[in-house]
């Protein structure tokens, strides 16, 4: 894989402290990029920041921290609103933040099943505020880090928070769904990706083994390469280009759920 310079680039990691969204972290710095590193808490993103730091050896100078607890869709926009004014000229928004669906039904404190929330309905807010800047310079694009799970999910549009009948991993597979149906929304270049299976905390959804997340996040920083040409909804299995689910293609599906979207999170289309 040729490895280009990326120095002129400025990209946001969600959930950037730990696994797939730390090792994605590592890369693009070590190539150059300035990378802002998005954690739950400040804390945890300056924690990051300093290990990358200390223990990869990375330039102090390239990385920033944020914070922002997707669970609470107002410290989202407050991330958005900081981003926009420090770094107007975003060039990559890795859309990467996850976390399993917990056992038992969970709603966070907006009213939305927490995984869909986390997994996709933060990621929608933020992706659409931090438009202008995505959209003001040249090649500006969203990565999506998916999941091959989404093809087993369906959206419950009558229940989107699965108040009715609830099972974790339908859960999950749901707000998967949706993160990759989201990639063809007409308004940001986006693609999404399944990194493969990695040995992170999402592992148990899938098997017993997976690989280093770095050889996952190595996927994800090709597709943040302007180098790497990419088509607007397309979806990637690790490095090849293959079909998503036929929902994540159907521009029916893409309006539904961008109105959904919208309402969920208060914003107005």
């Amino acid at each position: 894989m040729s490895v280009s310079d990326l120095s002129s680039r400025t990209v946001l990691v969600t959930g950037a402290t730990s696994g797939i969204g730390y090792q994605t972290a590592r890369l693009l710095a070590e190539r150059g990029a300035l990378v802002l590193v998005h954690g739950r808490t400040a804390e945890e993103a300056l924690a990051a920041t300093d290990r990358l730091v200390t223990l990869s050896g990375v330039d102090a100078d390239r990385l920033r921290a944020f914070g922002a607890d997707f669970t609470h869709l107002e410290e989202v926009e407050h991330l958005a609103t900081r981003v926009l004014a420090e770094h107007p000229g975003l060039d990559v928004l890795v859309n990467n933040a996850g976390m399993a669906a917990p056992e038992r039904h969970t709603v966070t404190a907006d009213g939305n099943e927490i995984a869909f929330q986390v997994n996709f309905l933060a990621h929608y807010l933020l992706t659409h505020l931090l438009e202008p800047a995505l959209t003001d310079g040249t090649g500006g694009r969203v990565v999506n880090v998916s999941s091959s799970l989404h093809r087993t999910g369906s959206i419950q549009w009558n229940d989107p928070n699965r108040v009715r009948r609830y099972s974790r991993l339908a859960a999950y597979a749901q707000s998967q769904l949706a993160l990759t149906v989201f990639a063809a929304d007409p308004r940001v270049t986006a693609v999404s990706v399944h990194p493969g299976i990695c040995t992170t905390s999402l592992l148990p959804l899938y098997a017993h083994e997976g690989v280093a997340p770095a050889e996952g996040a190595a996927h994800v920083v090709r597709l943040c390469d302007p180098a790497v040409e990419i088509v607007n909804g397309a979806y990637y299995d690790r490095e090849h280009r293959v079909a998503p689910a036929p929902a994540a293609s159907e521009e029916r599906t893409v309006k539904r759920l961008t109105k959904l979207a919208d309402l969920l999170v208060g914003q107005s289309a």
